[in-house]
């Protein structure tokens, strides 16, 4: 594939994909974490987030010491940018190299201009959850792979975004998970929630509860794994209300998961479709009517 050409609705085939995106998902952690440390808390860890960007992802401008610097994850050059407001623009190349590798290079550069930062080593939500500083398993990076990914981020960033405008009450960005790899947008009723049980590995119970302490409709894109190899939308919401997944919703392939509890739509239909960004606006509006109807939000004060 020509990676100076766009094509908004790539094709993702996940097996072809795999072991970049297992990689990438590392290096983003590494990225994410840095954010974590640095940035000053916000609610349900909107401060650890990454975001979708005119080059990839980019962790966006972080405060330290009386300086901003961001670190972006360049898919046109294939490179890591280091960029910081009082020293010369640093970058790392993204090719085939392991996570430990990465992550140590990463530091150093860091450590270069005078930014020390610590993080917790290990990834957080998949197992095995080898340390950064040890993972010489993980060392695939195709451009295409990465270039594809983040053309199909920019397309579905548009349709989030759009999505959100709709809606008056409190909303959070469009931003791009780096536990899960997924990028999200959650409308909340603002009514408080049960706490929530957990149960994500490598994640602190409290970082749960208190992402999910507030009456929520959530949604998302994730690219999939290798227990799960099928790039999907998903909604779902917390808590969910009796007859949730029994709701109407659009397009006619989306489908409801009992056991996840969440709606799905796999990326290849909204790709395949005449118009998806429509059909994709239909499945973020359905699913967060499905919510909202079986929980009884105030929908005359939250939207438009």
């Amino acid at each position: 594939m020509n990676t100076t050409a766009s094509n908004p609705w790539p094709v993702l085939n996940f097996p072809e994909m795999q072991d970049t995106l297992e990689t990438l998902h590392q290096w983003l952690q590494i990225a994410g974490k840095i954010r974590l440390k640095t940035m000053p808390w916000q609610n349900h860890s909107w401060h650890t987030t990454l975001y979708v960007s005119p080059n990839g992802f980019s962790t966006h401008g972080i405060p330290y010491e009386g300086r901003i610097f961001q670190l972006e994850f360049d898919f046109r050059q294939h490179l890591l940018l280091i960029q910081c407001s009082n020293a010369p623009t640093l970058s790392l190349e993204l090719k085939p190299r392991t996570v430990a590798d990465f992550y140590n290079e990463l530091f150093e550069k860091l450590s270069g201009i005078g930014i020390n930062i610590k993080i917790h080593g290990s990834p957080n939500e998949m197992e095995p959850a080898i340390p950064f500083a040890e993972n010489t398993v993980n060392k695939s990076y195709n451009p295409e792979v990465a270039y594809d990914l983040w053309q199909a981020m920019l397309s579905v960033n548009s349709v989030f975004n759009q999505f959100r405008t709709e809606f008056v009450g409190k909303a959070s960005p469009v931003h791009l998970f780096w536990g899960a790899f997924d990028l999200a947008v959650t409308r909340f009723s603002g009514k408080s929630a049960p706490l929530h049980p957990g149960g994500m590995p490598n994640m602190p119970l409290e970082v749960m509860q208190e992402a999910y302490s507030q009456e929520v409709s959530s949604a998302g894109f994730w690219p999939g794994s290798k227990d799960s190899p099928m790039p999907v939308f998903y909604a779902y919401a917390y808590p969910t209300g009796a007859g949730f997944g029994e709701q109407k919703v659009l397009p006619a392939e989306a489908f409801y998961h009992p056991e996840m509890g969440e709606f799905f739509l796999k990326y290849e239909d909204v790709r395949s479709a005449v118009d998806p960004e429509k059909v994709l606006h239909d499945f973020l509006q359905t699913t967060y009517e499905a919510a909202v109807n079986t929980a009884d939000w105030e929908r005359d004060i939250l939207e438009r």
